[in-house]
């Protein structure tokens, strides 16, 4: 994900993983040499609360609550929701700094933790009061966040839950004998247990090795109130006319062992009708990618979003043709273009992610219109990004998934 700004906001051991190298794939299939020598790593996603399959890599900072002697906190430092005298906790309606540093009377090491008397630490956690899940829906986006609300969002984050759809696909790998959870790329939680993904993704890739993610945000704490849920995957769908070389119906369907738990921050996303229009339309894409092209990228800690326009496939056809990739380049009918703005775009490691539109007449209700396939380039001037069009695949993920049992209704918008 590209933004103007290099966010740098938390230090971790970090290791690096070797990945697929999507540019890497657009180089040799076009004859293209990247400029800028770019190298493909991947980012670790940190763990959360509850049993996890493996470790993985990069562990978060272990850090002691009750410890405040270096933090000059007076009380004790606990997370946010467990302080009664917070004011955090009474509507969910509270500011977070995310780029918080404290005060030099009261810091606490995360920014999620609040400096909090004894006497008002609770056991149970103080939850804010939110809409009745059934009344929810798909594709209900939480533009002010979930328990909380963040400032000091300068370069593109999302709120909490924003994207309650979002999700990460691990997989594992052994290192040393040690087996860990790598980050592959980002996907769409469609149905409890169906994820909507880019098939470059995981084409060729052993099925039992993946695990799913959702309900992540910020990569690198464990403290939000509600955490994440870990899915493993049984079945993998990729489109039967799916081209490695060109790209070309880049979209697969991951069935997962168990349904997640439908909660405030893990919801289905609404799919298109069959061909609908996107064009010219304002939509979100989000992802934990690199936030600049080349070496000096940096994968996100925290999830990013970006909005952006939706190009007519001719105007994009025509835009492409002014990069390397030459006159003659034809853009397949399979693919949707979003982006053209200087500085904002998707990028590498965003493969995956989700672009969401609103759907019109319905308030913050969202269709998925696209998904994060490839790009020349990140957030080049007039240059969009370029993404599976999903409408154009409504027809076939109905039919994959009345072959699996999966109610439509999961990913319909229903007034």
């Amino acid at each position: 994900m590209v933004w103007k700004n290099i966010f740098v906001a938390f230090l971790v051991t970090s290791a690096v993983v070797k990945a697929d190298d999507l540019e890497a794939l657009i180089n040799s299939v076009f004859n293209l040499t990247d400029p800028q020598g770019a190298t493909t790593v991947a980012t670790p996603i940190a763990p959360q609360p509850g049993p996890q399959p493996g470790p993985i890599v990069p562990a978060p900072i272990d850090v002691d609550p009750g410890v405040n002697a270096e933090n000059h906190c007076s009380g004790e430092c606990v997370q946010y929701y467990l302080c009664n005298d917070d004011k955090i906790n009474d509507n969910g309606e509270g500011l977070i700094d995310i780029r918080f540093e404290g005060d030099e009377e009261e810091t606490c090491v995360d920014y999620l933790e609040s400096c909090c008397e004894k006497k008002n630490i609770v056991v149970e956690p103080i939850i804010p009061e939110l809409p009745k899940l059934e009344t929810i829906g798909c594709g209900a986006r939480n533009p002010d966040g979930v328990g909380f609300r963040i400032t000091g969002n300068n370069d593109g984050e999302s709120e909490f839950a924003e994207f309650p759809w979002m999700v990460a696909v691990l997989k594992e790998e052994k290192t040393n004998d040690l087996l860990l959870n790598v980050y592959e790329c980002g996907g769409s939680l469609i149905a409890p247990n169906v994820v909507l993904t880019s098939a470059h993704c995981v084409f060729e890739k052993k099925k039992d090795a993946f695990l799913v993610r959702a309900g992540e945000w910020d990569t690198q704490t464990k403290n939000e109130l509600y955490g994440h849920q870990d899915r493993k995957v049984i079945d993998v769908i990729i489109h039967e006319q799916y081209n490695k070389g060109t790209l070309y119906n880049d979209v697969a369907l991951l069935i997962l062992q168990t349904p997640f738990d439908l909660a405030e921050n893990v919801q289905t996303v609404c799919l298109p009708p069959q061909a609908h229009n996107f064009d010219l339309s304002r939509c979100y894409a989000s992802g934990w990618g690199k936030n600049v092209f080349g070496r000096e990228g940096k994968y996100q800690v925290i999830l990013k979003k970006v909005h952006l326009p939706v190009v007519p496939h001719a105007k994009c056809q025509q835009a492409l043709r002014t990069t390397r990739l030459g006159k003659r380049f034809n853009l397949h009918d399979s693919f949707l273009c979003a982006g053209g703005e200087p500085g904002k775009d998707t990028c590498r490691g965003d493969g995956g992610s989700p672009l969401v539109c609103p759907i019109a007449g319905a308030k913050e209700r969202y269709y998925q219109a696209g998904i994060v396939a490839w790009g020349i380039g990140c957030g080049e001037d007039q240059i969009p990004g370029v993404y599976a069009d999903v409408a154009k695949q409504r027809n076939w993920i109905d039919a994959k998934l009345k072959l699996k049992n999966v109610d439509p209704r999961h990913y319909t918008y229903l007034p």
